[in-house]
């Protein structure tokens, strides 16, 4: 009898490979893992970093790895998708944080989808929301960029753009860069962005040596930071904001009210 296909778990990864699971991953999506045999994932090394501390001997024995990372072509994904077609539940894994946020992965979850392949997105960290979740700037209407350029004229004259976007729309603006340019994009970020901007920045989240700042860009001028090689996600914008106008809070109860 046909079950049908199997499913497609998105799995979580620690943002800090030194983080223990148990206290960073629910409980649930130890299970899962547990109960999985085929994996992909972008790198074998992250991906065994992981399944090494969650399974035993005789499951890591009996796991496999197929990779998919920035270099995969379309006419690869099918192949990668045919265990799961046969009725195999497969997990994707990122090398840190939630795949496909920030992360290969998106197009093979389109073409599951498309495959008629149930796709289930498990909890765990995502350094993009808990950056804007701590950061006391705008969580209603925000923007992940990416990457800068990486050239400095590049990188200040998008870090300008930025600016002027959150003068005229107060959207956050997110975005990243790889931990040896850290430095040189604190630096550009207190020279583009104008003093009254709100910059915060959240280094090595859910680590043992996690640090957050969020304050006008005036005053980081004064009492700049020291950042290394760490992983450290950037944003710029305004103050979240309450409504204090009572309409509007009311209207806000009855929509939660009457959805």
């Amino acid at each position: 009898m046909d079950n049908g296909p199997g499913r497609l778990y998105l799995i979580p990864n620690l943002l800090d490979p030194a983080s223990s699971p148990e206290a960073v991953l629910p409980a649930a999506v130890l299970a899962r893992v547990r109960s999985l045999r085929r994996f992909i994932a972008e790198s074998d090394k992250a991906a065994w970093r992981l399944l090494a501390r969650v399974l035993d001997k005789e499951e890591a024995a009996a796991a496999s790895i197929e990779r998919l990372d920035e270099h995969a072509k379309a006419e690869d994904l099918p192949a990668l998708l045919e265990p799961a077609i046969a009725g195999e539940d497969i997990g994707l894994l990122s090398d840190a944080g939630m795949p496909c946020v920030a992360d290969p992965g998106a197009a093979l979850v389109a073409l599951a989808h498309d495959r008629g392949i149930p796709v289930v997105a498990l909890t765990g960290p995502s350094s993009i929301l808990l950056a804007l979740s701590a950061s006391g700037l705008n969580g209603q209407s925000f923007s992940f960029l990416g990457y800068l350029p990486a050239d400095r004229s590049g990188r200040r004259a998008a870090l300008s753009s930025i600016d002027a976007g959150i003068r005229a729309d107060g959207a956050t603006r997110i975005f990243i860069e790889t931990p040896y340019r850290n430095a040189s994009l604190l630096e550009d970020c207190l020279s583009a962005l104008s003093p009254g901007t709100r910059l915060c920045v959240a280094a090595s989240l859910t680590g043992a040596t996690e640090r957050l700042r969020s304050a006008p860009v005036s005053e980081w001028r004064s009492n700049p930071w020291e950042l290394g090689k760490e992983p450290a996600i950037f944003l710029a914008g305004r103050p979240g904001r309450v409504a204090v106008a009572q309409g509007r809070a009311s209207a806000g109860r009855d929509r939660r009210k009457y959805p």
